[in-house]
């Protein structure tokens, strides 16, 4: 008998018909005589109705009351999905992350797992049933309280019940039919990965690809648990996130997949005496905001005055914050001025077969540049390079990108649902 951890995202959970046909599914697996746990996140966008309704109420809501309403959500598509599970004649328990054992540190909106301990799971699975937990959600022992784990985080509940329990594979089902080469919205081209390592996963999700976050495959990768990425529309095989075994050759693809991502800022503090220090006594300022930082590019100086500027991206919704710790800070920094741009896209192509062929680089840049798309920012890792553009570019630069790579597929994808989620 295997154990199969399943996790249902809100398109795929969205209104009471979707309920049910993920409810059949779930008895089939059982059925077929295998343990199964089941996390669901919110059905369709209730989590961010669920935002918009307490900002009409208070324009900043408190941490801990924001969590109690988010969760609700949660709550509410695991019971309904127990109901539907019990009308086919298997018994089901739903469970909320905290009678899980989803022990999480005491930050609200994105608490991190410290601990799980998912005995009441296990007593579920030991008396034949099907244990549903509400995903995204977690519960602090020194304070008492529910918190919640992010965005993403039902797919980390899955991953970490995988792990604690020793499930034999973690399905994450979504509206599409796995990790495709490119978002299959961008890209009507794009095709399915049959199989990918955690590391060109990892690389493609901090890049700005919904499918997985980052945040579950690196709990994935760092406790050895196998997902599955597949559609809760079809039955295909999806894609498999491995890590390879130790020996074990593979030849990789010079590009697995190309990423965008609309979610960041960049800030740029201009005229910075070009002194030893200076970069340090930025970054100090902006880590006391918990901002999260991703490329960083400082400009040679200027020779008749000594200065230069620092440019870096970071979420949109942690600019407005560092920005005023910054401006705070300007007398003793010594800049001249910031800039705040949120116009900005990020394109990244990912593949771990960059490390053994040339010339991605110019590949990549000769196809944005015969696009007339400018690029502003670079970075790169062993086996991703990133750039910077207008974001009213960054479409038509996965488009022409995932081209010249020779990605495209003469099948066009299919996306069954509506949010990627």
């Amino acid at each position: 008998m295997s154990l199969i951890v399943q996790k249902y995202g809100g398109s795929s959970v969205a209104d009471a018909e979707s309920i049910k046909r993920v409810a059949k599914r779930i008895v089939e697996t059982r059925k077929a005589g295998n343990e199964v746990v089941v996390v669901v996140s919110a059905m369709g966008d209730t989590t961010d109705e669920l935002v918009d309704l307490a900002e009409q109420v208070v324009p900043v809501p408190s941490g801990r009351e924001l969590d109690m309403l988010l969760t609700a959500g949660e709550r509410i598509s695991m019971a309904l999905l127990a109901m539907a599970i019990k009308s086919l004649g298997v018994d089901a328990r739903s469970y909320t992350g905290s009678q899980a054992g989803i022990i999480t540190d005491p930050q609200h909106g994105s608490a991190r797992i410290t601990e799980v301990t998912p005995g009441r799971v296990r007593e579920a699975l030991d008396e034949g049933a099907i244990a549903i937990v509400a995903g995204f959600q977690g519960f602090n022992r020194g304070t008492g309280d529910i918190t919640t784990l992010g965005r993403g985080g039902s797919d980390t509940t899955a991953v970490a019940l995988a792990a604690a329990l020793g499930a034999d594979v973690c399905e994450i089902y979504t509206d599409v039919d796995g990790v495709f080469t490119a978002d299959p919205r961008l890209v009507a081209a794009a095709h399915k990965i049959e199989r990918i390592t955690s590391e060109e996963m990892l690389e493609l999700a901090a890049a700005g690809a919904k499918v997985l976050y980052i945040r579950a495959v690196e709990y994935a990768r760092r406790h050895g648990v196998v997902l599955h990425v597949r559609s809760s529309f079809n039955n295909n095989q999806g894609t498999l996130v491995v890590n390879p075994k130790d020996g074990e050759t593979v030849e990789e693809p010079i590009i697995t997949g190309v990423a965008a991502d609309l979610s960041e800022a960049k800030i740029t503090v201009v005229g910075v005496p070009d002194i030893p220090g200076k970069a340090a006594q930025i970054f100090t300022i902006v880590a006391t905001t918990n901002a999260n930082i991703d490329m960083i590019v400082q400009n040679v100086s200027a020779a008749s005055t000594g200065l230069t500027d620092i440019s870096f991206t970071l979420p949109k919704s942690d600019a407005q914050v560092v920005m005023t710790a910054l401006n705070a800070a300007k007398d003793d920094v010594g800049f001249v001025s910031l800039q705040h741009d949120d116009q900005i896209g990020k394109l990244a192509v990912v593949g771990a077969g960059m490390r053994t062929n040339a010339g991605v680089s110019a590949k990549l840049f000769t196809a944005l540049f015969e696009a007339g798309i400018n690029i502003e920012m670079i970075s790169t890792s062993e086996i991703r390079i990133s750039v910077v553009t207008r974001a009213d570019t960054i479409n038509n630069a996965v488009r022409v990108v995932h081209t010249a790579f020779g990605l495209d597929s003469e099948e066009v994808a299919v996306v069954y649902g509506g949010t990627g989620r």
